[in-house]
């Protein structure tokens, strides 16, 4: 994800603390007014910008979907034809996301089933593009690796990075910088056996 410098809206202040309640306390264990108050705000004033709790969890769990999309594939466009580089700089964005963003995680893996259906098509979409953005990658680093097998490579680094909301107890992470280096080593050698097993194969 790419670090902003500015200040974050009314809304998106808003969509941080649901994140944040929906994960801890589970959907239907949070009301409307106790996430206005942890904005500062009444719990009828959230109306303004979200028809209601249903409407917020649709932008999370579509809206970080769409930017998982979005950024990996500003990073394909600004690296410059080098396969290697470029599996770095993907995994580098996944784990941005999956350290800072950890109650998105929980609530895709709690809560996916209540988005309308419509909404959840839409997430699957924006996943499986974002699939298949890096098993194309990944098979240009290890030619020898069939399509089925990058692709269950893929899903299964990112079940690996997805693991972070299961490390957060006090003391469990080394600090970001250690743990994100820990995850982008776990990930490039999850790849690279993939690929050896791959060339044992051939």
């Amino acid at each position: 994800m790419v670090a902003r410098t500015d200040a974050p809206t009314r809304r998106e202040q808003i969509l941080k603390e649901a994140a944040r309640l929906f994960a801890e306390r589970g959907f239907h264990g949070v009301g409307v007014d106790e996430i206005g108050a942890a904005v500062g705000i009444s719990g009828p004033g959230l109306y303004r910008h979200f028809a209601g709790k249903d409407a917020m969890l649709a932008e999370l769990l579509v809206g970080i979907s769409g930017q998982l999309l979005t950024g990996g594939k500003r990073r394909v466009a600004e690296t410059d034809g080098d396969p290697e580089a470029l599996l770095d700089s993907l995994i580098e964005g996944h784990i941005d996301f999956a350290l800072d963003d950890r109650p998105l995680i929980t609530l895709h893996d709690r809560e996916l089933d209540r988005l309308r259906e419509s909404d959840r098509k839409l997430v699957r979409q924006l996943q499986r593009q974002y699939v298949e953005l890096w098993v194309e990658v990944v098979r240009k680093v290890y030619p020898g690796l069939a399509e089925p097998a990058a692709r269950a490579s893929v899903h299964a680094v990112f079940g690996l990075l997805n693991s972070t909301p299961h490390l957060s107890r006090p003391g469990a992470l080394p600090g970001r910088a250690a743990t994100a280096d820990l995850l982008h080593r776990l990930a490039r050698g999850a790849f690279a056996a993939a690929g050896e097993g791959a060339e044992g194969l051939s």
